[in-house]
């Protein structure tokens, strides 16, 4: 497997993570909202992801990324509190609030971030990987063209 082959694979997961991300924010920043343009309160969302095919390498093994493969929203019911006073209260009260836990909305930023800080890492340990690999080449080179060089005779004593 090649080191562009790796760094694809870890792409496809921080693009993935990123979109989590995303939806987090959406999450909690609708955490409060009562009217959509569909009706209602907002609706939590959440990331599906599925295996991503990204092709074979070299002796035949099968690659595999991550990829969203859907969006959906939570069918988890609404938080009803008595408000009588707020615009959207219905005939008893009763406001109907968004599907979103802050606490868990947490959790889930941070294993989101850590899973992407993974990524990165691989990507970092697979350039490191690939210096190192010319550093070699390079010096592997030097040592090999010794005997083109002329030979000094102070250095032969």
């Amino acid at each position: 497997m090649g080191f562009n082959q790796i760094t694809d694979i870890a792409a496809s997961g921080m693009a993935a993570q990123r979109l989590r991300v995303q939806l987090i924010a959406a999450n909690v920043a609708n955490s409060e909202t009562t009217r959509t343009p569909e009706g209602g309160p907002f609706r939590r969302k959440d990331a599906v992801f599925e295996v991503a095919p990204m092709g074979k390498t070299s002796d035949g093994m099968e690659m595999t990324g991550v990829q969203v493969s859907s969006i959906v929203a939570s069918a988890e019911p609404f938080v009803s509190r008595y408000e009588p006073n707020h615009p959207d209260a219905n005939a008893e009260g009763i406001v109907q609030y968004p599907n979103v836990n802050p606490v868990e909305e947490m959790v889930n930023l941070t294993e989101a971030t850590r899973a992407f800080d993974a990524n990165v890492a691989v990507v970092r340990a697979a350039r490191n990987m690939a210096l190192s690999a010319q550093d070699l080449l390079r010096v592997q080179c030097r040592f090999s063209d010794w005997h083109l060089l002329p030979r000094d005779p102070i250095l032969m004593t």
